[in-house]
């Protein structure tokens, strides 16, 4: 046989390896063997070397055999397949790679169209499961099927530059040495900046290796720590052009069909920090005969759905994003600036569209009717609680005489019924970071609790019942807020704390808010009283967004559903939509789509609402940490918040700002924890729990990683005698490894 030439056709009309290769990857799909021969018009010992040739190609690894006698190049993407994004545009374009794959050619170009309802829009990190079609010259379209957790660490650290091409060090609890930043690609970076991490497999020899995805900002720049919570937690933090483009196009409400309310005197109340408005309310005497006593009130909620239709870009972020999350020095919102804090914003002396509920409450403060309204509305104030509160006190009403007075009599009647069905009244004190102009904390203070708090949550809570009975008559589809009764292993646990402070459970009873609230009455004005309070919270479930009812335990409400928010919770927008279609009350109404797939969308939201928390908390526990960076060294009392088997959880009265004591660092000798009482142990009679007052020392602080180290300057109280009974089958005492009786 003639010797072959490396491309092209040989002298005897033989393709070469590269011919063949060209042609595999210019493919839309993998070729049989006889469509190849037919390409080249090759019959008899022809088609014999052309299966030799492609043998050959095969065990160079540089094609495979699929579906039989079909070939394909290796490194050609499989039908399904792993894709991470790794940028987005301003558009919101996604640059994909696939996981799991390597090559030394270019990466393949991939387009990806957008994902079904059912799944959250992909951002930034995330990774999900495709269905790819070839297209020919290493491009594909990929159809995204359903999201996948990231099986690569991702870490956020800081970078410093070093010789060996520069070292991460880590901003997370667990990562305690320094990473390499791998030699390749890696988002540019300066020293000291600000940096999320791709962990790579680990290596035998050396420090672990780190992949640099994203440059998040320098770390000494005001809101470095806010900057970390909001990209540990994957928040997406930037609008797409063609989102903010879409707000900006938004023009002013015109009164049209909608019901005209400018002439009420509706006023809005919120923190005197707040930028976004999207609820006002009106209380006046029932006038009617058959509710003698009674009050009429209007809860007008901003109408963001006529802004954010189903399906629009707007609504698809809307939709990605799930919610609006706060921390002490930015808000990131679920909503574009434009109609945030701008047309869907209830501002003062400014025309706004609204969706009105009429509320009549019965003097038992029991709501007797509703009815639901799209309207054109003119709040006459913007009012702060701190005023509201001030002016109720001294007798004055910043909008007219008597305003004041119906909203805090409508208040008095829904407070009162609020008291008769019982609801959970857990007090526990809130704190707000404080931050000075050049974003260093300049204090942690706890925030006031008024009555004018109240009023609005009491309005609040009427409504959204009333929007959920409202759309179980008109049989839409309800994206209720559910809060499930405490489990059995919950109630376990909790009675096993509570018999440590004196307090019994008794076993098997079904608890009920009131039972919970009678507990908390008996410990009010203890040393421990706030303890109680935190650990039945802790024996709550989570509440979630679910079309399937199952009652709001801690309200002690059967319907509820959230609508006051649609500014910056997704759910309440689908409560609004649903309300618009199944009264026709105009365009953006829910569409078929969103109805077919509530539970799915439920999960979405409910887990966005999650990460929302999470990340708060996370940048509260950093700023707390920066806190205390300047006060190492001082004492603080202070009072266990919970105790482990690696050390205590000590949080100072002054200020709630929250520490860790290791057990390596617990006077009195080596520490033992008892898992079923929760007590810490030392060798020399002391003992530590949930509860316990101590003296602290600041130890260590460091804002950025969030972690605060204390010293404890006391020995521990003895060991009580009082301890939670053990759960036994039978009522006999049994010896344990010692011989003693278990009591």
């Amino acid at each position: 046989m003639a010797k072959r030439t490396i491309d092209g056709l040989g002298p005897d009309g033989l393709p070469g390896a590269d011919t063949i290769l060209e042609i595999l990857k210019a493919s839309t799909e993998a070729l049989p063997t006889r469509d190849l021969a037919r390409l080249f018009s090759l019959k008899g010992a022809q088609r014999t070397a052309l299966r030799e040739t492609l043998r050959e190609l095969q065990d160079a690894g540089k094609i495979e055999r699929v579906q039989g006698r079909r070939w394909r190049v290796t490194s050609e993407l499989p039908p399904v397949a792993v894709l991470e994004v790794i940028a987005v545009n301003d558009d919101g374009n996604l640059k994909v790679r696939p996981v799991n794959t390597s090559s030394d050619g270019p990466p393949p170009q991939i387009e990806v169209r957008p994902p079904p309802r059912s799944m959250p829009a992909p951002g930034l990190g995330d990774r999900f499961v495709a269905r790819l079609a070839p297209r020919g010259n290493n491009s594909y379209t990929a159809t995204p099927l359903r999201a996948t957790e990231s099986k690569q660490e991702s870490v956020v650290g800081r970078y410093r530059t070093s010789d060996d091409g520069g070292r991460i060090q880590p901003l997370e609890r667990g990562h305690r040495g320094d990473f390499v930043v791998a030699a390749g690609e890696n988002a540019p970076v300066e020293d000291g900046d600000l940096v999320a991490v791709e962990m790579l497999p680990a290596r035998r020899l050396g420090l672990p290796q780190a992949r640099i995805i994203e440059n998040i900002g320098s770390g000494d720049a005001p809101g470095a720590i806010s900057r970390i919570a909001i990209h540990r937690a994957g928040i997406p933090d930037s609008f797409p052009a063609s989102v903010v483009e879409e707000a900006e196009a938004a023009k002013p409400p015109v009164l049209g069909k909608r019901i005209d309310l400018r002439d009420v005197p509706l006023v809005t109340i919120d923190g005197a920090d707040a930028r976004d408005f999207d609820d006002a309310v009106f209380a006046e005497p029932d006038e009617s005969a058959n509710n003698q006593g009674g009050w009429h009130l209007i809860v007008a909620i901003a109408d963001v759905a006529e802004y954010v239709r189903p399906g629009s870009p707007l609504d698809r972020e809307g939709f990605r994003r799930g919610n609006s999350a706060y921390f002490p020095d930015r808000v990131v919102p679920m909503l574009p600036e434009a109609l945030s804090n701008g047309l869907c914003s209830l501002r003062p002396d400014e025309d706004r569209a609204c969706l009105a509920a009429d509320l009549w409450i019965g003097q038992d403060g029991k709501l007797q009717k509703f009815r639901f309204r799209r309207a054109l509305m003119h709040s006459v104030a913007r009012l702060t609680y701190e005023q509201v509160q001030a002016a109720r006190d001294a007798g004055d009403d910043p909008v007219f005489p008597g305003h004041l007075d119906n909203l805090y009599g409508a208040y008095a009647c829904l407070s009162a019924a609020r008291s008769e069905r019982g609801s959970l009244e857990l007090e526990l004190p809130e704190r707000k970071i404080v931050l000075d102009d050049d974003g260093s904390v300049a204090n942690i203070a706890q925030v006031s609790r008024f009555d004018s708090h109240k009023l609005i949550e009491e309005f609040m809570i009427a409504a959204n019942v009333a929007a959920a009975r409202e759309l179980k008559r008109l049989r839409q589809p309800v994206m209720f807020r559910i809060h499930d009764e405490p489990s059995i292993e919950k109630l376990e646990d909790l009675r096993d704390m509570l018999a440590g402070f004196g307090v019994k459970l008794n076993r098997g009873k079904s608890m009920r808010p009131k039972d919970f609230n009678g507990i908390l009455a008996r410990v009010r004005g203890e040393a421990h009283e706030r303890t109680v309070n935190e650990i039945i919270l802790r024996s709550q479930m989570q509440a979630q967004y679910n079309p399937e009812n199952l009652g709001h335990f801690g309200l002690g409400l059967q319907d509820y559903a959230h609508f006051t928010s649609p500014i910056r919770r997704y759910a309440d927008l689908l409560v609004h939509r649903a309300l618009i279609k199944g009264l026709k009350l105009g365009e953006g109404g829910l569409g078929d789509s969103e109805a077919g797939c509530f539970t799915e969308i439920g999960e979405h939201i409910s887990k966005t609402e999650r990460r929302a928390v999470s990340a708060e908390r996370d940048a509260n526990d950093r700023y707390t940490a920066a806190f205390l960076e300047s006060r190492l060294g001082q004492s603080f009392s202070g009072t266990v918040r919970g105790a482990t088997r690696s050390g205590l959880f000590i949080a100072i009265d002054d200020n709630g700002a929250e520490g860790f004591v290791p057990a390596s660092r617990l006077p009195g000798g080596r520490p033992r924890f008892d898992t079923h009482t929760r007590v810490l142990k030392t060798e020399h009679g002391g003992a530590y729990r949930m509860g316990d007052v101590v003296e602290i020392r600041i130890a260590e602080a460091d804002g950025l990683s969030g972690s605060a180290i204390f010293d404890l300057l006391d020995a521990g109280a003895p060991t009580r005698t009082r301890e939670p009974r053990r759960h036994r089958k039978s009522g006999k005492k049994r010896a344990d490894k010692r011989g003693n009786k278990r009591r």
